[in-house]
């Protein structure tokens, strides 16, 4: 489902990144294959430096659809990008990407705290996110943080995941698949 982030998955990648319908919406809007391969080796580098976890994101037989990040990591906290090509839409995909990037974060790095800033506009991602049980409106729960992904104007939400949240969830939905 998600891989550590390699160069030769990245013309396929920018590809689907290019779509009208995704292009939009991604944190690094490149414009030309180049410098997309260049965004990339700069993420496996701040991932050695342990400022950003970065994945690729596959479907059933492995081929790369999208990506994510988690990025600004300082004192256990860091921010959430992702995105999935649009052939993809709507085939769950996203929702298990996070599951297992959730998993591995919060249990492997030791993170406490996943923000996601959402563009109000953005009714696909808002939806995606608020069908994640674990994941909360946090606008009024870290007014700081909230302040700053809007310093001028209120584009985005903010929502957060805790890795308590997260596991509690994930015990329960564990145990209703065993029962």
């Amino acid at each position: 489902m998600i891989r550590k982030r390699n160069l030769q998955e990245c013309h396929s990648l920018y590809n689907l990144l290019n779509d009208p319908e995704v292009f939009p919406y991604v944190r690094y809007k490149c414009q030309s294959y180049e410098e997309y391969l260049f965004v990339t080796k700069q993420l496996i580098v701040e991932e050695e430096q342990q400022t950003c976890i970065s994945r690729t994101i596959l479907n059933e037989i492995g081929h790369p659809i999208g990506t994510i990040d988690l990025y600004n990591i300082e004192s256990k906290a860091g921010f959430l990008a992702t995105w999935i090509g649009a052939p993809y839409f709507g085939k769950g995909y996203n929702q298990r990407a996070k599951e297992s990037f959730f998993t591995e974060v919060f249990l492997e790095h030791r993170i406490e705290t996943v923000f996601l800033k959402v563009r109000k506009q953005n009714i696909r991602s808002k939806k995606a996110v608020e069908k994640l049980p674990y994941a909360k409106l946090a606008n009024d729960l870290n007014p700081h943080v909230y302040a700053s992904i809007n310093p001028y104007e209120q584009i985005y939400d903010l929502y957060q995941v805790e890795q308590s949240d997260f596991l509690e969830a994930s015990e329960g939905m564990q145990h209703e698949v065993a029962t």
